[in-house]
């Protein structure tokens, strides 16, 4: 059924299905690794450890909040590992999946199909969405897990808050990469816009609150993930809707310019 309806989407999901498996293994293990070290520092050794260090610095890296369960999760996984390894596949699969196979020819077959250019565009970006969708439900789910066998006092509420910021962060730098690929037909003018972004967005967050700019934070995605800190106070509206606001915009873009533009196929 799914084949019949959406056969962009299926088939970019099915050729991508061992690459999304490994992907998953991987932060999976990252979550497991890092959340796993809290109960030998729950008892403020790690705090002891990074009072030595330059305050500026702490608080640029998040160390600031690493005393209590939920913000040690934010500190290592959630606002570091997960984002940066997330951020990497989803900037790479987006450029890839119209600018990369524009270059190489092979999209060229699919669109003298009767599917409309509109249409496999859309399907490719909800591909993107979904590949996102899953590494991150497993991400959480095993985060949860190990907040409950190790008793941290971390509500799945706030785990939930933490997944959904996460999510709209990641298929916002997606999607740009995948919509600038879309409108020029270059997949390393593609990497490197997205990349850009979510360099710059991290950047922005890390020295605005030290810099004292709000500027900085004020127009940083990943402070309109993490300035309310989803895992301690659940979730932000505000920052929410401020995340989506980027899939939203050079989606459609995208799909204007890429129903438009004179391909190289």
């Amino acid at each position: 059924m799914a084949a019949s309806t959406l056969p962009v989407l299926t088939g970019v999901v099915r050729d991508q299905r061992r690459s999304l498996v490994l992907w998953s293994l991987a932060l999976a293990a990252v979550s497991a690794m890092y959340i796993s070290f809290w109960p030998s520092l729950g008892d403020g050794a790690m705090e002891e450890a990074i009072s030595s260090l330059p305050e500026e610095m702490v608080i640029a890296m998040g160390y600031d909040r690493i005393g209590t369960a939920a913000g040690y999760m934010t500190s290592t996984v959630y606002g570091l590992l997960a984002p940066i390894l997330l951020l990497v596949f989803a900037i790479s699969v987006g450029s890839r999946l119209v600018a990369g196979e524009e270059e190489d020819g092979s999209l060229e077959l699919e669109l003298t199909s009767p599917v409309g250019r509109g249409r496999v565009f859309a399907e490719r970006l909800l591909a993107l969405w979904l590949d996102v969708l899953l590494l991150v439900a497993a991400l959480t789910a095993v985060s949860y897990l190990l907040v409950m066998a190790f008793d941290m006092e971390v509500g799945f509420t706030s785990v939930l808050a933490g997944a959904a910021g996460l999510y709209l962060l990641v298929i916002g730098m997606g999607t740009v990469a995948l919509a600038v690929g879309a409108i020029t037909g270059r997949r390393a003018a593609a990497l490197g816009v997205a990349a850009a972004l979510a360099v710059l967005a991290f950047i922005f967050d890390a020295i605005g609150p030290v810099a004292d700019m709000g500027w900085m934070t004020a127009v940083s995605p990943f402070s309109w993930y993490l300035e309310n800190d989803p895992l301690t106070n659940g979730f932000d509206v505000r920052g929410l809707l401020l995340l989506a606001i980027i899939p939203l915009v050079f989606g459609a873009a995208g799909l204007v310019r890429f129903d438009r533009r004179d391909l190289m196929v």
